[in-house]
């Protein structure tokens, strides 16, 4: 009797689990997502009319439109973590490399948290021109900063996880220590969730999301801290005894481009920019006629500036400083009808303040990758600018 009543309850309870567990796949015959899409996304994008960009707004003096988008920027950018007291500089390891030393560092980037940092500094006297060297996504979280460093003093996973992504996305050459064999200071720290600022936990790629969904409810945005922190990090770069203040630029690759030309635009410390492959504009991004939408998870989202401004017309805000934008004809992450698009826009604005010259935008057959002929330009356009 008791052996029936048991089968029977185990039944009932295999009964009950299929019946309330939530199947992904399940249809209703009314909807209103598509493909990860409202399905009135034309409308949306309809009414995205970007008051705010040069030329569409009244103002007329570059110089005061400027002031205005930069600070509708921060102003969607909500608030940022209260600056660092004093920086508290600790150098945690150190090696000398061919024509550079390299350290490893630690110090205060807000009054918040203390961040690590790679830091390579050239052989002979400074101060040298800098490189604030900005790392990409690539929905791998284990690393940051050692993607654009050879790491080292780490564990022997981290050192062997940065040599394979290196291998696959930069060609096989750290873009770090290109650049400080040729001459410059180079820095790069982890963005938050990356690195060494991830989750006790660990990585899972899923809880990038819900930390974020989390940051809003104390009313900061996790992507906007990755550029207060941006520009931070350029303050104390600026105030290093071999570093030429005055010579500071930023590059990047992928999410890593994002961050520089939004860097670039929103601090006055740097005075050149290199970005590869992150640049389209929102109304070809965020369709499905092109298979692609927003995959970053809230690595470049920043409530309501779209309502303002699109990629471009913030990368504008840079004007008349010197900008290389790269980007990739076989790149599937952004469709090359978009980036046209924005580099036509961006032309347009620095056209208008007699700073054509200035702006570089090109279209090469690579996918979405900075290799080492990529590396190799991006160094010539800031000796040019920078040297």
């Amino acid at each position: 009797m008791l052996q029936v009543i048991y089968k029977r309850t185990l039944l009932l309870v295999l009964v009950l689990a299929v019946s309330f567990v939530n199947v992904n796949g399940q249809k209703r015959k009314s909807y209103e997502f598509y493909k990860d899409f409202p399905v009135y996304a034309d409308k949306l994008l309809a009414d995205l009319k970007y008051p705010l960009a040069w030329g569409n707004c009244n103002e007329t003096d570059f110089g005061k439109w400027k002031d205005t988008a930069r600070k509708k920027v921060f102003e969607c950018m909500m608030t940022p973590p209260t600056a660092a007291k004093s920086y508290d500089i600790k150098i945690l390891s150190e090696e000398h490399r061919d024509g550079y030393v390299a350290r490893k560092i630690e110090f205060n980037l807000s009054d918040y948290y203390r961040v690590k940092a790679y830091l390579l500094i050239p052989d002979g006297k400074g101060p040298f021109p800098a490189i604030n060297l900005l790392h990409d996504h690539g929905a791998h979280l284990f690393i940051g900063k050692e993607k654009m460093i050879m790491p080292f003093d780490e564990d022997s996973a981290v050192i062997a996880d940065a040599r394979q992504w290196c291998d696959k996305l930069y060609g096989g050459q750290f873009f770090g220590d290109y650049l400080a064999k040729n001459g410059y200071v180079v820095f790069s720290t982890d963005a938050p969730l990356w690195g060494e600022r991830g989750r006790a936990e660990g990585v899972d790629r899923k809880k990038y999301d819900i930390i974020a969904g989390n940051m809003m409810m104390y009313g900061r945005n996790l992507c906007a801290f990755m550029t207060y922190d941006d520009i931070a990090s350029t303050d104390f770069l600026a105030s290093l005894n071999v570093v030429d203040s005055d010579r500071i630029g930023c590059i990047g690759f992928s999410m890593g481009a994002y961050r520089a030309w939004m860097l670039a635009a929103l601090s006055e410390k740097i005075a050149a920019c290199a970005s590869v492959c992150w640049m389209v504009t929102t109304d070809v991004q965020m369709t499905w006629k092109y298979g692609r939408k927003e995959n970053g998870g809230f690595a470049n989202c920043i409530p309501s500036l779209r309502q303002y401004l699109d990629y471009p017309h913030i990368a504008s805000i840079a004007c008349p400083k010197p900008m290389f934008f790269i980007n990739g004809l076989n790149d599937k992450l952004f469709p090359v009808p978009g980036v046209k698009k924005a580099y036509a826009i961006m032309h347009d604005v620095w056209d208008s303040q007699k700073a054509g010259d200035r702006l570089v935008t090109e279209l090469r057959d690579i996918t979405h990758s900075c290799g080492i002929e990529e590396q190799k330009s991006v160094l010539d356009f800031m000796n040019k600018f920078l040297k």
